[in-house]
């Protein structure tokens, strides 16, 4: 039998999600080098191209074999837990059937594409809903068994919410989930789910959050924060999403508004602030 390569696993950056092991670095090579048959360099957003690059010329001084790839370069394979995402998160799917302007999945993932349903408790799939519902079920009763509670991170579209959906939701110690108010015409779907997920007592304690895109062009703060303060009316704890087109260039403004909506303590107290 074949031995799996040693493997080490590079990143630009560190995020909650970034692997923790002895293999997992964030940035250039350390003072002592571990043994191991190659390197990978995994990028994420086109903004760190280039940072991924000079890691890949970092690592390249002493190793032979250092591939650079991810998200940003291609479609990404199949989903292995705790390889390129830290222990506990998992990925059962890829893709997502809508054409949103802003967002880069379909160039990514241009079919929907259902995974082998590995196990762990933070669920990072792009659309999950847009799943069959064979898959779906699977994915829920994989959940069901896990030791921790459940975070879906990836938003779950709020049109496509069902009521038999949220049956599966009540079966789960849930922690959080997300759902997305990204256009105009999201509104109406976002109002109509949380209906389903306040009858089914899932509104209590925050559990029910919303992200909500800012700052992309024609965009205000004013508007920005109508539309932030109209999640918090219909029961949801906003998060602030600061648009970045594909250079990762942002304004400064829009970065402090977003700073007030992004972190806990402070969306608390916006939160009380709106529906006072």
């Amino acid at each position: 039998m074949t031995e799996e390569p040693r493997t080490i696993r590079v990143f630009p950056h560190r995020t909650k999600a970034t692997p923790v092991d002895p293999l997992g670095f964030v940035g250039g090579p350390p003072l002592f080098h571990p043994e191991a048959d190659e390197v990978h360099v995994s990028v994420t957003f086109d903004w760190d191209k280039p940072k991924g690059e000079q890691l890949a010329a970092e690592w390249g001084t002493w190793y032979d074999d250092v591939q650079l790839g991810g998200p940003a370069y291609s479609a990404v394979g199949p989903f292995e837990p705790g390889r390129y995402l830290r222990q506990g998160y998992t990925i059962t799917s890829r893709g997502c059937p809508n054409r949103c302007w802003f967002c880069d999945v379909r160039r990514r993932s241009p079919q929907m594409e259902e995974l082998p349903v590995r196990d762990g408790w933070i669920v990072q799939d792009d659309n999950l809903l847009a799943c069959s519902d064979e898959h779906i079920h699977t994915v829920f009763g994989m959940l069901a068994r896990q030791p921790h509670p459940i975070e879906f991170t990836g938003g779950l579209e709020a049109a496509l919410l069902k009521s038999w959906h949220v049956d599966l939701l009540m079966t789960l110690r849930l922690k959080q989930l997300f759902l997305a108010y990204d256009k105009a015409q999201d509104w109406e779907p976002l109002v109509r789910a949380v209906k389903l997920l306040y009858e089914a007592g899932l509104l209590r304690g925050h559990k029910a959050r919303c992200f909500v895109l800012i700052g992309y062009p024609d965009d205000t703060f004013e508007k920005a924060q109508k539309r932030l303060q109209e999640v918090c009316q219909i029961g949801l704890f906003p998060f602030a999403m600061l648009y970045r087109d594909h250079t990762g260039k942002y304004d400064r403004g829009w970065r402090q508004f977003q700073r007030s909506w992004a972190a806990p303590a402070a969306i608390g107290a916006q939160v009380k602030a709106a529906t006072a």
